[in-house]
């Protein structure tokens, strides 16, 4: 399989929605992705504080039924078919990537370094992000399609009970994983001068 570039990869990661159970590798190889990405991703002050689950198959699965179980309780069943066709979609992906930040750690730091107490709760959700990310230009880089879910804290204590996840976790975001069964739609992009600025060339 031929990879692309990192930012190849930035530039055709997008949210995709059509997934399907059929990936261009075998599951190992997409395990062995999201492994990579926790191993090599930066944190503040080398503090490694995410903790990150993967789910295949039938386990992929039983996350997105406990999502929906969580969501009936609180949707109006007479507006609920939206809801049950989106549950359904994420159902029909491959797998989904748990991503956590262990609080133990983010404690012990602020204790070690009081100075900094106050940014490292700060600083660990932008560690969170940075292996949200890492792992979806990788799988882009694959030909894995993806998109991002935040159904925390309504799924917390199930997840936390079927997997064993220890109390100090706390979940902070799902992604969806799976074969491309559709393309994302054409993205719109604000203007750069906007957003970009540079100073001393």
């Amino acid at each position: 399989m031929t990879y692309q570039t990192i930012q190849q990869a930035a530039q055709t990661r997008r949210s995709i929605y059509a997934l399907n159970n059929t990936l261009p590798l075998p599951e190992k190889e997409v395990a062995e992705i999201v492994r990579h990405a926790v191993l090599h991703t930066p944190s503040a002050f080398n503090s490694q504080s995410t903790r990150v689950v993967v789910l295949f198959g039938g386990e992929h699965k039983k996350l997105w039924q406990f999502a929906e179980d969580a969501l009936r309780a609180i949707v109006p069943a007479d507006k609920f078919e939206p809801t049950q066709q989106k549950m359904n979609g994420f159902k029909a992906a491959a797998g989904s990537v748990l991503f956590f930040e262990d609080q133990t750690v983010v404690k012990g730091l602020q204790e070690g370094f009081p100075g900094y107490a106050a940014n490292f709760p700060v600083w660990s959700e932008h560690t969170n992000a940075m292996h949200q990310y890492a792992v979806w230009t990788t799988l882009t880089a694959a030909d894995i399609g993806a998109n991002l879910q935040h159904y925390n804290p309504l799924i917390d204590q199930a997840v936390a009970q079927e997997w064993d996840i220890p109390e100090s976790w706390t979940l902070r975001a799902q992604m969806v994983f799976g074969g491309i069964a559709a393309p994302a739609g054409e993205k719109s992009f604000e203007p750069l001068e906007n957003r970009f600025k540079v100073f001393g060339l």
